[in-house]
Order: C-alpha cells, then sequence, then structure tokens
C-alpha cells in the first residue's frame, strides 16, 4: 500500500467520490489521511465516509449523544493527490542519489514524503 498517514488523497470511486458546489458543477472530494491500515487495506480519511456513532451516557457525559465520526475506506477507493498537475495519480517507488527509497508520482514525477 502506497498511501501513508499526511498524504493527500481524492476519492476515485463510492458514494463519497463527487462533491457539488453552489453552481451546481460536480468536483471530486479529497482530504488528508488520518490514519493508514496496511493490513486491512484502508486508509481514514478527514471528511470522507463520515458515519453517525451513538455515544451512550456516562459520568463524564451526561447525556448520550450521535456524534459523527469518519470511517474506514477502501485504500483501493482512493488515489493520491499529484502536489504539481492537482490531479489523481499513481505512486512508484524509486531509489534516490543516496540509495534510498523514496515514493515518486507517475504524472510530474515529483517526490512524496
Amino acid at each position: 500500500m502506497n498511501i501513508k498517514k499526511g498524504d493527500t488523497v481524492v476519492v476515485i470511486s463510492g458514494k463519497d467520490k463527487y462533491q457539488i458546489d453552489n453552481k451546481g458543477n460536480k468536483t471530486l472530494k479529497s482530504g488528508k489521511v488520518l490514519k493508514a491500515n496496511p493490513k486491512d487495506n484502508t486508509v481514514v480519511v478527514e471528511g470522507i465516509n463520515k458515519v453517525k456513532k451513538h455515544v451512550k451516557p456516562s459520568q463524564m457525559n451526561q447525556s448520550g449523544s450521535i456524534v459523527e465520526v469518519e470511517a474506514p475506506i477502501a485504500a483501493c477507493k482512493v488515489a493520491i493527490l499529484d502536489p504539481k498537475k492537482n490531479v489523481p495519480t499513481r505512486v512508484s517507488i524509486q531509489l534516490d542519489e543516496k540509495g534510498n527509497k523514496v515514493r515518486v508520482t507517475k504524472k510530474s514525477g515529483t517526490i512524496l514524503k
């Protein structure tokens, strides 16, 4: 899995693919990866795949409530956003001058952190 925590990603399929602005134009939803889980091949993205969670009353929270939280989404449904061209792209792993592995975008060749 080439997606890491802190990457900016775009949803490329599923119910959260598009957002509609005031003029009625569709744009792809994007967000920052909050958590990556390589074992399950899922990622949690900020503002994507929100679900409602019911919280029971407790000592700290006297009244119960309903909270919206981000649920995991499959990593195959998101693509990394190219920082230069601002389009979804794939990532390859290459060696830099010192022999370290780095992630490089396929569209523009930008090295990701």
